[in-house]
This record gives structure tokens, sequence and C-alpha cells, in this order.
């Protein structure tokens, strides 16, 4: 697998979308480091700062979603779908893809169909267990589709494409103490961690239940709070912060987070689900309940349905917060019955699979 392979990534909106095209692109990077990778997004979303963070190429398309309510920016859309493709097609006539790799969102439809149109094979990443719209009309396209739900399939009609492979993921609990991430955070080792994520952009749900409940959070006196706020929600809460409670717009370090916590709160997006289940970490799921067939509630309910995690209505949180964070991290024993039934729902090894699939069809394309 040493040849030069030219390999495009499109994805991205949400860290949902490209932290999965990341892990694959970093398994690819290792696999066959003569191969030669650029990321498609947009410049105005997570994408355009973490790819190159990441040391990959990266180049914008004028692109945005279809707003599901009224909404002025739709009358642009039609103009933004043609104008993203025709930049799609320049950017694939100079860079020559063997394949192209969707992740979600709309702007992998114009840049994954494009590819394709220019004669590079296609393969598609689905996270979430409702695929979203890009993918659905892409599939007739793809070579392969890997699906990290088993309930994904019914969505499909193309059943022979499909591999249930798992959500890549990109954290590692190799190398990552508990001390050692303790002392980055500036957190005591002798007390427990609660942490707190909802997600790139936050969730104004957990926020506002961490902040009305706080103070009776805080009376748990073996207790501290690593929060990820979201970057629209951090200066309104990062007074908040003292020697208990670190505040931060978005950790970027996430293993060291994960090896911090003892418990999690968290939405219930598929990448934090596959983050969770590959670290085997006990978790609080409150799902966002603005998705697509509620595949959030869905996806999770699954996981308690097992025995293995904590469930939160959204509506639920400022009721239910402190008396349930409060019995979870007293109880040891149901800490680790958490643990290991979440982990049951690992599958670690998902980006390296779809790793070696990609420069399989890559070097098929070549030849």
């Amino acid at each position: 697998m040493g040849s030069k392979y030219n390999i495009l990534f499109a994805g991205g909106g949400t860290g949902g979308h490209i932290f999965p095209a990341i892990a694959v692109a970093e398994k690819i990077r290792d696999l066959n480091p003569e191969a030669s990778i650029l990321f498609i997004g947009t410049r105005d979303k997570i994408e355009s700062q973490v790819v190159p963070q990441n040391g990959f190429n990266f180049k914008p398309i004028w692109i945005s979603g279809f707003q599901r309510k009224l909404a002025l920016k739709n009358l642009l859309f039609p103009a933004k779908v043609l104008v993203s493709t025709l930049q799609s097609l320049f950017i694939c006539m100079k860079f020559k893809p063997h394949l192209a790799i969707g992740t979600g969102a709309y702007v992998s439809f114009p840049a994954i169909w494009g590819a394709s149109v220019m004669g590079a094979k296609a393969m598609l990443l689905e996270q979430n267990s409702y695929p979203g719209i890009a993918n659905r009309l892409l599939e007739r396209r793809a070579e392969q589709i890997h699906i990290s739900f088993q309930d994904s399939q019914k969505y499909f009609r193309e059943k022979s494409k499909l591999l249930l492979t798992g959500n890549p993921v990109r954290v590692s609990s190799e190398n990552v103490s508990r001390e050692e991430s303790l002392k980055e955070f500036g957190l005591n080792p002798d007390k427990k961690t609660l942490l707190v994520l909802g997600g790139s952009l936050g969730a104004r749900s957990i926020n506002n239940a961490i902040k009305s409940n706080i103070k009776k959070l805080l009376e748990i006196n073996y207790l501290q709070i690593v929060w990820q706020t979201g970057k629209n929600y951090f200066e309104e809460l990062k007074i908040l912060e003292n020697e208990r409670i670190i505040v931060k717009p978005f950790i970027k370090n996430m293993s060291a987070a994960y090896a911090s916590a003892d418990l999690i709160l968290a939405r219930a997006g598929a990448t934090t689900i596959a983050e969770v289940a590959a670290l085997a970490l006990p978790v609080v799921f409150a799902p966002s309940p603005n998705v697509a067939e509620d595949h959030q509630y869905k996806n999770a309910k699954s996981i308690a349905d097992a025995g293995a995690c904590a469930l939160i209505k959204d509506k639920q949180l400022d009721e239910r917060l402190f008396p349930l964070i409060n019995e979870l991290i007293s109880d040891d024993e149901l800490l680790k019955k958490y643990r290991d039934g979440i982990r049951k729902f690992s599958r670690p090894n998902a980006a390296e699979v779809i790793a070696k699939s990609a420069l399989l069809l890559a070097e098929n394309r070549q030849g």
C-alpha cells in the first residue's frame, strides 16, 4: 500500500461529521505516508480550523444547509448548490482523486458527487442511526457505505454496499493517566470528576441545568467539574469557574478530559457514544431533541435498555440532574456496571478497518 493515491474527504459543519473523517485520514496517513489527502468543507464551520490544525490540506466551497423553517437565506440555496458543485468539479480537476470519502452534512453532497463524476470511487461514512439527506442522495454513487448502527440499514436501498464498521474515533486511553490529566486541568486527584459535554457548539439545556444546580452539585464536597460549555455559551458562564469548576468553550485534548472523568454528562451524538464506548466510561446521556427522527434518543435508549448508561430526557434535565448525579457519583458498583456494559457497544478498530478499505478502493481505481 505504498503507492501515491489522491484521497478526497468531504464533510463538516459539526465535530460529529469532521472528527471521524480526520480519524480515518490519520490512519490512511499511517498506513500509506505517500497518500495525498485533501479535505473539502465550508469556510465558516469547525472544519476550516481543525483540518489544517491536524496537518491536512483544506479547500472551502460556498454551501450551507437548507433551513427547515422559513428563512431568507433559503433563497440563495439553489445558487449555492450550483456554485459549490462547480467549485467541487474544479477542485477535483486539479486534485484528480482516486477515492472520495463523504462523512455527511450538506457540504459532502456537491464534493462527493463532483468527484464521482470525475471518475473517483466513492465511500460514505454514516455515524448516526438515522442517515442524513446527503448520504441517502449519494448512496447510488458509493462503492461502500460504512454504518455505525444496525438501525441505519433500513434507511438505505443499496443493502449490498452496507458495512457495519462502527464510528471512527481519535481518543485513546494509552499514555494518558488520570493523574496527568487532572494536573493538566488543575484538579484535585482526591475528588471525583464530572465531565460535562454539550458538543462543539454547546447545549443550552445542559448548560442551564448545570448552572441552576451548581450550588447543590458543589455541596457534594468530593465532586469537581470539567465543563465544556461550547463557544456560544462560554462568555456568560465563565464567571462560574472556581477551583472546583473548570469552564472551557472547547476541549482540544479530549483524551485527557476523558481520562480525568469518573462520570460524564453528555448529548448522545454518534461521536460521543463511540468515544465513551471505546474508553468504557460511565455516562449520563441527555439526548438533543432537535435532531432528525429523534435519533439521539433512540441511540441512547438502546444503550440504556442494556443497562449500560443512564438516560435523561431533555425536558427533565433541571428536575432530575442533581438527584441522578448525586446517586451515581457515590455508587462505585453502578459506575462499574455502566463501564462494563457500554464497552460492549465499542468498535475501537473502526478507523483502521475503514482506512484499509479506502486504500484498496483507491488501488482498484488506480489500476
